[in-house]
């Protein structure tokens, strides 16, 4: 017969409660550590996507300079041909129509979301498992 191993020799002189007590301790080890983990990536994360955001926000308030004054560019330029009532709706009716393009669009991939189809999948075949069943009733 084989010598015992050391897991095998201190299951065989210590209690089952004492063995599960350290098993529950290290996984409750594990998680407070994985959690720590988790929140420190969260951070970095949220501070490299503030500062991404408000790049992309003094961006988005650039174009919106450059499409005011290039609307007011194209009315000045519509004025002499047609009046510059009419020029300054021609201007809007251009701007009407690419809204409305991108509202289609826009409302047309939203339609598209999912959500998180395998996240729910996985959870619900994970739940029944904490359910009680006849056996451990």
């Amino acid at each position: 017969m084989t010598d015992p191993t050391p897991s095998e020799r201190r299951a065989a002189s210590e209690s089952l409660g004492d063995l599960l007590g350290e098993v529950t301790e290290d996984l409750s080890t594990l998680m407070r550590q994985e959690l720590a983990l988790a929140k420190a990536e969260l951070r970095e994360s949220a501070t490299h996507t503030a500062k991404g955001a408000g790049m992309l926000g003094g961006a988005a308030y650039g174009a919106s300079m450059a499409v005011f004054f290039l609307s007011f560019a194209l009315w000045a330029a519509l004025a002499p041909l047609t009046g510059g009532g009419w020029a300054g709706v021609i201007v809007a009716v251009l701007w009407a129509i690419i809204a409305l393009v991108l509202f289609l669009v826009g409302r047309a991939r939203l339609k598209k979301v999912k959500g998180a189809p395998q996240t729910m999948e996985t959870l619900q075949e994970f739940l029944p498992t904490f359910k009680r069943n006849e056996e451990n009733q």
